[in-house]
């Protein structure tokens, strides 16, 4: 009693603040206003009367017609709940108290008895997340084993956890390992859970997902930042070494842990599929199961927090892609998984970054893509688009001899002949391409109808080529007339002895 009463006495002889009390009399704030407050409430003034025993002042103090006289404290709870609305501060809350109950707390006693609340909540509520923005992902530490039926060997399998800031509701499922693709796809499946992406994606720093930590500039991995960039979230990696900037995952993680994994504990599993069918059926429970210290489940906080500001899923998921370099060679194809894929032939000796998935091949230069071509698993071959090739290339590709026979047509039958009797007599036909190109060209300059004449003339006296064509129209000798073989007679001379004599 002599400490209230020495309360008491700084409050009404010295007129100090309470405060100022506490600090006198080495106690909490809370605890002098409460005694202040009492002695109110008892009608007790300074200086107390001579007659008053400290059994007496006790009973005064402490009496239940006191305890009677005290005001029902706010709904903390609801408070709690209050705060996680956007936009919402606990001095218009206050407001909203003093409106309905203008006797009842002042906004410091308020907030000093708010904040005691809080204290009383698991640490992972302390923080107030602003709902549907952030989505806390981890692994959890602990593995599963998968046992083959086969040899009987057992493989461990990896959970992968996320957790929404406002409503803490958990996804979980597993995976065959913690690599890249793994990691990847858990973000897909717990964006698929969640019905909708939050804009902010907060992982901690695994070696797959975040190539280097840092608290500062952390740099994440080429195709985690991808996926970000499909779904519309930013990735946003933890401090290093501070566990508490995800707080909500190793929360998730826990529950995880203990009320799924545990559970789990004593089965045997022969799949993912048979593993992760278990998990999902634990969780379902967990969400739904109501909190320890606050009103509602995981999964009405999610239907009215977090669900209706998450954003929607986009039409097409995310296809998980590799990244690589490669060098384009002299014949404008680069080499990717053992197979040729072409690129413009202006790129060749260019170092090239190639994204590769299970259906398509991608070819950048300096952030812009130059090609793409359809995966194709055929070792050694080649895939090559025509716009790809020089314009001689192009050319060159189109002939062929059914080709070159079709444009000599044109011109007519004598020198449709004269291409084919060319290409025949060659060991391979593609050897007598350039000059059946070079008969053809030859009615651009002298004229079609002469090149036809000029060819009727070569195949009468056989002299089937370039040169002999490209002499007669030269000389002109298309324009004159055949000559008629004639039967060859001996000629009547004196020198000459007959048919006779050698009878």
């Amino acid at each position: 009693m002599r400490q209230i009463i020495e309360i008491l006495r700084l409050k009404h002889q010295h007129q100090l603040s309470v405060r100022e009390i506490a600090r006198s009399c080495g106690i909490a704030p809370s605890t002098v206003g409460d005694y202040l407050h009492r002695a109110e409430c008892a009608h007790l003034k300074w200086p107390l009367p001579p007659e008053l025993t400290e059994s007496q002042l006790r009973e005064r103090i402490f009496g239940v017609e006191v305890a009677a006289n005290v005001k029902p404290l706010p709904d903390w709870p609801q408070v709690q709940r209050e705060l996680r609305r956007p936009n919402v501060t606990l001095r218009l809350l206050w407001q909203e108290y003093q409106q309905a109950d203008p006797t009842g707390l002042k906004y410091s006693r308020y907030c000093e008895l708010f904040q005691g609340w809080r204290k009383t909540l698991e640490p992972t509520l302390r923080q107030t997340h602003v709902p549907g923005e952030k989505l806390f992902v981890d692994w959890a530490g602990q593995t599963v084993p998968i046992r083959n039926a086969t040899d009987g060997t057992t493989a461990p399998a990896s959970v992968f956890v996320a957790a929404l800031g406002a409503s803490s509701k958990i996804f979980a499922e597993a995976f065959a390992d913690q690599k890249l693709p793994s990691w990847i796809r858990g973000h897909i499946r717990a964006y698929e859970f969640y019905q909708g992406v939050p804009p902010l994606t907060v992982p901690d720093n695994p070696k797959t997902g975040v190539i280097k930590a840092c608290r500062y500039e952390p740099i994440v991995h080429r195709v985690y930042l991808e996926m970000g960039d499909h779904y519309g979230t930013v990735i946003l990696p933890t401090r290093p070494g501070k566990p508490r900037d995800k707080a909500k995952a190793e929360s998730a993680v826990q529950h995880a842990q203990r009320q799924i994994l545990a559970a789990l504990r004593d089965m045997t599993f022969f799949s993912l599929a048979e593993l992760n069918n278990a998990i999902h059926t634990r969780l379902d429970q967990i969400n739904a199961q109501p909190f320890q210290k606050l009103e509602g489940t995981r999964d009405q906080w999610f239907e009215t927090l977090d669900r209706p500001r998450l954003k929607p899923l986009p039409v097409m998921p995310f296809v998980l892609a590799s990244w690589s370099e490669a060098k384009v060679s002299i014949d404008y194809h680069v080499v990717v998984d053992n197979h040729y894929y072409s690129v413009a032939y202006n790129l060749i000796h260019q170092t090239l970054q190639v994204r590769l998935t299970d259906t398509t091949v991608e070819l950048f230069h300096q952030t812009q893509r130059v090609a793409a071509h359809p995966r194709s698993f055929l070792r050694g071959r080649f895939t090559t688009l025509d716009e790809h090739r020089p314009k001689a290339h192009q050319r060159h590709l189109q002939w062929t001899p059914g080709r070159i026979i079709d444009w000599a047509k044109k011109i007519g039958p004598q020198c449709a002949q004269v291409v084919e009797h060319i290409m025949t007599s060659r060991p391979h036909p593609e050897q007598g391409f350039r000059s059946c190109l070079g008969i053809i060209r030859l009615g651009k300059v002298h004229s079609e109808p002469r090149l036809e004449a000029a060819c009727g003339r070569a195949l009468h006296f056989a002299i089937v080529s370039y040169r002999s064509i490209e002499s007669i129209l030269a000389k002109r000798l298309d324009q004159q007339p055949l000559e008629v073989d004639q039967p060859f007679t001996t000629p009547a001379h004196d020198n000459v002895r007959g048919d006779s004599y050698f009878a």
